[in-house]
């Protein structure tokens, strides 16, 4: 949680806040309910998990409801008093909102709180620029949080009003410095997206090289802590790092997995996670990652059935997988950490049919990556895409006419 800067530029997504004995930034979550067909989440318990990923501690919750946000305070001068009181009262150090606020919005809350005010995309923004370790990831994390940036600058920057011009100055007569600085960051925008570019570029030459060898490409995709990562390394006896905590990886990793009953090796792919509301920024930054999801033969969509907000957290993946051009890529569907389930909710088989929206039909595992229960049925069911898939593009080659027949046509 960023501090409100005295004077001069900073980066508004710096968190160098007072912190109590713990070490963690005290935060008040606030929710707002916006009526049907606004996402929402009574309980904040998502937002909790992504404020503590961030390092910082919550110590109190508030629901609001409203039928359209207030222009100025996002929930309202009456219970923005409420939020303020409620800071006062735990010792908080800052405000996290469970929405996307405007620019104007945030810096009108940060007056009447007293305190910096973070919003989700901010909160998602930092957790990625922690957890990004590859050159690429930095790359992508950096365009988002520039592209965040560039619409705060009215916000943070205080010396932003002064002009500048003249002989010998920066910037031309009468130039503002926002719109030096606007132009700073345009500049470094541009440079990131040339970078990222030659990545994407990159990547494409690899995925051409693997085309021409015949390799069946596998990927995993889900929502974020839904366990990826633990299948990843269960399957393939990978290292890769996995931890009970949101976006714990953010780099795609890639590793051979041999299928004896299919007769040949496939890649499989370890990618960053979903999560409702994923800032469309981030989408954007990490789409030479996702070009590995959205390019793949099969996708296995790890969930986590434990959750009570699978079936959300499902309908949010298939959303993502269809704005990135996914969608229509065949699917198993991974119902991981079954042994979390209470023994009567457990299921009976290890796998089955289910109908999906649109008529679709998809393969169903049930298995505890941790535990390594149903890995070996899994692997069966992935074999036996490939076969399907092999045996369905043979299918659709038109055979070539032999010699004799060429010569009888002639004749």
């Amino acid at each position: 949680m960023s501090r409100p800067p005295a004077s001069g530029p900073t980066d508004p997504l710096t968190r160098t806040p007072d912190r109590d004995g713990a070490g963690a930034t005290r935060a008040v979550l606030v929710g707002v309910d916006l009526g049907a067909g606004q996402p929402f989440d009574a309980t904040l318990d998502e937002l909790a998990l992504l404020a503590e990923s961030a390092g910082d501690l919550p110590v109190a919750r508030v629901i609001a409801r409203r039928r359209a946000p207030d222009a100025a305070l996002f929930v309202g001068s009456g219970k923005a008093d409420e939020i303020r009181s409620l800071v006062l009262a735990s010792g908080a150090h800052g405000v996290i909102f469970d929405q996307t606020l405007s620019p104007a919005q945030q810096r009108n809350l940060e007056r009447h709180l007293g305190v910096p005010v973070a919003d989700r995309t901010s909160l998602i923004l930092d957790i990625f620029a922690d957890r990004a370790k590859s050159h690429e990831g930095k790359l992508q994390v950096e365009l988002a949080r520039l592209q965040y940036m560039a619409t705060r600058l009215v916000r943070r920057w205080s010396h932003l009003e002064r002009q500048q011009g003249g002989i010998g100055t920066r910037g031309g007569p009468g130039e503002a410095q926002i719109e030096l600085d606007r132009r700073m960051i345009g500049d470094r925008i541009k440079s990131v997206q040339a970078r990222l570019e030659k990545v994407k570029r990159q990547r494409g030459t690899q995925r051409r090289q693997r085309e021409r060898r015949g390799v069946f490409r596998v990927s995993l995709v889900g929502y974020t802590n839904a366990g990826k990562s633990t299948l990843f390394n269960a399957l393939v006896k990978a290292r890769a790092y996995a931890a009970d905590q949101l976006f714990a990886t953010l780099d795609t990793t890639t590793r051979q997995l041999w299928l004896p009953e299919a007769g040949q090796a496939v890649t499989l792919s370890d990618t960053v996670g979903f999560i409702r509301d994923l800032p469309h920024r981030l989408v954007e930054a990490f789409e030479a990652t996702l070009q590995e999801a959205a390019e793949a033969d099969l996708l296995l969509h790890v969930m986590d059935v434990a959750s009570p907000q699978q079936p959300e957290q499902q309908a949010e993946v298939q959303r993502v997988l269809a704005e990135i051009g996914a969608g229509d890529i065949p699917q198993i569907w991974v119902a991981n950490k079954c042994d979390l389930l209470e023994p009567d909710q457990r299921p009976r088989l290890d796998a089955d049919w289910v109908l999906a929206e649109g008529g679709r039909r998809h393969r169903r595992v049930f298995v505890s990556a941790l535990a390594g229960q149903g890995l070996d049925t899994l692997r069966s069911a992935i074999a036996q895409a490939v076969v399907d898939q092999a045996a369905a593009r043979a299918a659709a080659v038109p055979a070539t006419p032999s010699i004799l027949d060429a010569s009888a046509d002639h004749v």
